[in-house]
């Protein structure tokens, strides 16, 4: 544990943000997940739905941080493939 204030901060500070990069991170992959459930169900509808979901998410991670920009266009280029072929 460091002994400056603005170290012990910085510390408190990395943290909080470590627990919210989590959280996120968390809830992008659920998120997805549920789009997977939909295609492996085979329910075009839902799909969609969860599809639009999921590309809202992932461009959200992008701009927190959380994911570059060319993790998210992959990710989505691949969710967007997968629901074409189901049709």
């Amino acid at each position: 544990m460091p002994n400056i204030k603005s170290s012990k901060k910085d510390v408190i500070r990395s943290k909080i943000a470590y627990e919210k990069n989590k959280a996120d991170k968390s809830e992008m992959k659920t998120v997805i997940k549920k789009y997977e459930a939909a295609l492996e169900a085979g329910d075009r509808a839902a799909a969609e739905v969860a599809y639009k979901d999921a590309v809202v998410i992932v461009d959200k991670a992008v701009t927190k941080g959380i994911l570059h920009k060319n993790t998210a266009a992959r990710k989505k280029s691949s969710m967007t493939l997968r629901l074409n072929k189901l049709a």
